[in-house]
């Protein structure tokens, strides 16, 4: 078990109070704010810190913000992007080439930590912070995407050739991302046979429609700021987390039953997320790590209240989550489809004349009739995703 700070810290969970400070500014989705701040504790973790499985499993996500260009993602990512400056920690720019990213992945191995086996090594640890993670990626960038495939295991030693050069070798890699992007962008940035496999199955999406809500004003009070303090000092200790995590009795038990339960009940039903699916027990034990260093009381000893801290909160995301490829599917609708439906959720309550004249470009009448008589013919999370009152001519979004 690695060396304990929590006598030291001032705030009981620091996710729970990041999201108690963030509060000041209500546009923001809840969700994104939480996912936020669990990448956020997850970069400051890096490879320092592990989990001994099948095999060594590090505390580093994929996490990508999807929704429309005003649903605040880039509000929500703010907040944590000044508290991570402060700490240090290697970020990416917003803006690299595959080559600039690596050199940059190299250079970050200047921090010393105790390995497994208890010798001093380096680590290469960066997080990937991108409000727009699509110019991050750039178009069917198919080299840099399988970079980042092969370091969300974080392999020991990563082998690279430059353009120009001789092969070489970066030891204890470690990458953490959170990024922010449109459907559409994410749906014309990854190539289309590799949406479902790859890089997106290894990738947390966090899908919502619109923002929370309308705030006109998101100002910080004395009190946000005396937290925003605490917040600081209490991500400082937790950066000074080494070592390995333990796991009690109680995790097993719970770990045991979800992980049989799993297969015969996932959290939705999309072949294009299926691989997703068969990560999830990865994305369980470094949610796991990350829940227990949050808390005041973790010392790094995996418990049943940090599992299931884990699945609640992926098992809220996930509900969504398959919204994140409306319209990406062989049928000549689906790509209309998709657009329709984030349409109708974002208003609610949309009558179908001014459906029709918002989409007039993708489909005409007969298109549309035959889109909303599937909509409201399916079903999403075990209920009707609409209902559309013919003869008033009004399709409702159902909650």
């Amino acid at each position: 078990m690695g060396d304990g700070v929590a006598d030291e810290r001032r705030l009981e969970n620091w996710i729970e109070a990041y999201l108690d400070y963030v509060s000041y500014n209500k546009e923001p989705p809840l969700s994104y704010k939480t996912w936020v701040a669990i990448s956020t504790v997850a970069a400051v973790l890096q490879r320092k810190c592990y989990l001994t499985w099948d095999k060594q499993v590090y505390p580093n996500l994929y996490v990508v913000l999807v929704g429309p260009s005003a649903a605040r993602k880039g509000s929500a990512m703010q907040p944590a992007a000044a508290l991570l400056r402060q700490t240090g920690i290697a970020l990416s720019p917003e803006a690299v080439t595959r080559e600039q990213l690596i050199r940059r992945l190299k250079q970050s191995s200047n921090e010393e930590f105790v390995s497994e086996n208890g010798i001093p090594q380096r680590q290469a640890s960066l997080t990937i912070f991108s409000e727009e993670l699509t110019v991050f990626l750039g178009y069917n960038n198919i080299n840099l995407m399988s970079d980042l495939c092969n370091w969300y295991d974080c392999p020991d030693p990563w082998s690279y050739e430059p353009k120009h050069g001789e092969k070489d070798n970066i030891k204890n890699v470690w990458v953490n991302l959170i990024g922010a992007t449109t459907p559409r962008l994410l749906q014309t940035t990854l190539p289309q046979d590799s949406i479902g496999g790859g890089l997106t199955s290894r990738i947390i999406f966090v899908f919502e429609p619109h923002k929370e809500a309308t705030d006109p004003r998101p100002f910080k009070n004395t009190r946000t700021l005396e937290l925003e303090e605490h917040l600081q000092h209490d991500l400082g200790k937790i950066h000074t987390l080494q070592g390995e995590f333990e796991i009690d009795e109680s995790f097993l038990h719970s770990w045991d039953n979800w992980y049989k339960e799993q297969d015969s009940n996932p959290p939705f039903s999309d072949s294009r997320l299926e691989p997703y699916l068969g990560r999830r027990g990865t994305h369980i034990l470094k949610i796991s790590m990350i829940m227990n260093a949050s808390r005041f009381d973790g010392n790094m000893l995996l418990t049943s209240k940090d599992f299931n801290m884990a699945t609640a909160e992926l098992a809220k995301i996930e509900k969504k989550m398959p919204q994140v490829f409306l319209g990406v599917g062989s049928s000549d609708l689906s790509a209309v489809t998709g657009s329709i439906m984030k349409t109708i959720a974002s208003r609610r309550a949309i009558t179908f004349n001014n459906l029709l004249g918002l989409h007039m470009h993708d489909a005409d009448l007969e298109a549309l009739k035959k889109v909303l008589d599937t909509l409201t013919a399916m079903e999403v999370d075990g209920k009707k995703f609409c209902s559309w009152d013919k003869v008033r001519g009004l399709i409702t979004y159902i909650e």
